[in-house]
């Protein structure tokens, strides 16, 4: 069977992506998709070998997009300001493709080299990030650890609408950040 014409890879992942988005990674299926892009299912294998592969192109799109906007918004930047460039453009990419960035969670297959090499790029941006507080070893890696789970809690939390409380989410986030670059500043005063 060949490819229907106007249908590639970048069309099914640009319709995966607005069905991630608009009702979580779950509900992309390759029945969803095909009735989507208004095809029948067997029609998406000539373009992807079947639903694992389709979540891991989503992935590798959801890594490439967001190690590409983290690249730009720490450029040229160091300490405080780097850390906080990156908690904000973290939940900005979080509330702006929240079917990607739910894709970039997924754990892959541990040989899959292309997959561990976006991933591996996400972790070293932050590493590199809390690097500027002098953490070295073991504390560096709790840190990383840290900081990325803050900002998951919060991007998780705020996708399900968890915060209901009538007080504003960005000042909860710059508070959130503030107490983690304070934290970040006493490990380092104390050699922890």
């Amino acid at each position: 069977m060949s490819p229907r014409i106007g249908l590639d890879l970048g069309t099914l992942l640009d319709a995966a992506t607005e069905l991630a988005d608009q009702g979580g990674l779950e509900s992309v299926t390759l029945a969803s998709l095909a009735g989507k892009l208004n095809v029948r299912s067997p029609s998406l294998y000539n373009h992807v070998n079947g639903l694992p592969e389709l979540r891991r192109q989503l992935a590798l799109r959801g890594l490439a997009l967001f190690n590409g906007q983290l690249a730009k918004q720490l450029a040229g930047l160091y300490g405080d300001e780097a850390l906080r460039r990156f908690c904000y453009a973290y939940i900005a990419f979080a509330r702006e493709n929240p079917g990607l960035y739910e894709s970039v969670q997924l754990v892959g297959e541990p040989e899959d080299a292309e997959l561990k090499a976006g991933k591996e790029e996400l972790v070293s941006r932050a590493a590199e990030t809390v690097g500027a507080y002098g953490l070295e070893g073991e504390a560096a890696i709790h840190a990383v650890r840290g900081l990325r789970s803050l900002l998951h809690g919060f991007a998780s939390l705020e996708r399900q609408g968890a915060f209901r409380m009538k007080v504003g989410l960005d000042e909860s986030l710059r508070l959130m950040i503030d107490t983690f670059l304070f934290g970040m500043k006493a490990m380092r005063e104390s050699g922890d």
